[in-house]
């Protein structure tokens, strides 16, 4: 039995049964709500490892069950949802969701996007005995503590802003970061042309530590809204 429990939090019944078989099937725990009020009691009381998040319940909109769970706790949530409008998947995402999966789904993407989800869980539990001080990712590492990063043990020169970006997505490894998240990070603050300004300090960045331009292997473009790094195995 995989040890990890999910919260599913769906109002339409034979969706939530296709979640829930499937979870079942590959051997997942999981517990059910079915409205946002429930969703946030579940979250609070059994503390699961990951949310499945339908936006459209009944009592509240799904955004604002992922604001209120913010405010106490980092633990993963993917949206599923049929909202598709690149402003939805920026709305969910600024608010804090980690991923954001449109229905209708399959099931191969739904169990792709969860292995995704419990490698990111089972890699941050091993940095937390490291002490976050270095982060190794397939050929790349980066020494927070020193500031530096290596590929290939061949140190990268790095411009600092390049740097902040690079330390900003590690350290949100596997997570979707929106252009509004990342430019409030590293500038302070979020404006016209930012968005402009970290596309051109991305390209600079990627020329760095991507063997190919066309194949990125460690930063992944979410076209209209955002960037995330992905784990890359040795």
């Amino acid at each position: 039995m995989n040890k990890h429990l999910i919260l599913v939090v769906e109002d339409d019944m034979p969706v939530c049964n296709l979640i829930t078989t499937t979870l079942k099937t590959h051997e997942y725990r999981y517990i059910v709500a079915t409205n946002g009020g429930a969703a946030i009691m579940e979250a609070a009381s059994h503390n699961p490892d990951i949310v499945l998040l339908d936006l459209g319940l009944p009592d509240m909109d799904g955004v604002e069950v992922i604001q209120k769970i913010r405010s106490w706790s980092n633990l993963p949530i993917i949206v599923l949802s049929a909202r598709s409008e690149d402003s939805d998947k920026i709305n969910a995402l600024d608010a804090g969701a980690d991923d954001y999966l449109t229905k209708p789904f399959s099931v191969e993407e739904l169990l792709a996007r969860l292995r995704v989800i419990t490698r990111r869980l089972i890699f941050l539990q091993g940095e937390k005995k490291m002490g976050d001080a270095v982060l190794e990712n397939g050929d790349l590492k980066i020494d927070y503590q020193a500031g530096c990063a290596y590929l290939k043990g061949e140190e990268l020169h790095l411009m600092p802003m390049e740097y902040k970006l690079l330390a900003l997505l590690s350290k949100n490894l596997g997570k979707v970061l929106t252009h509004t998240y990342i430019t409030r990070e590293v500038w302070g603050h979020s404006l016209g042309n930012d968005v402009a300004s970290l596309r051109v300090y991305m390209a600079t960045l990627r020329k760095k530590i991507e063997k190919d331009g066309d194949s990125p292997q460690y930063i992944q473009t979410h076209i209209g809204v955002g960037y995330r790094m992905i784990r890359v195995e040795k």
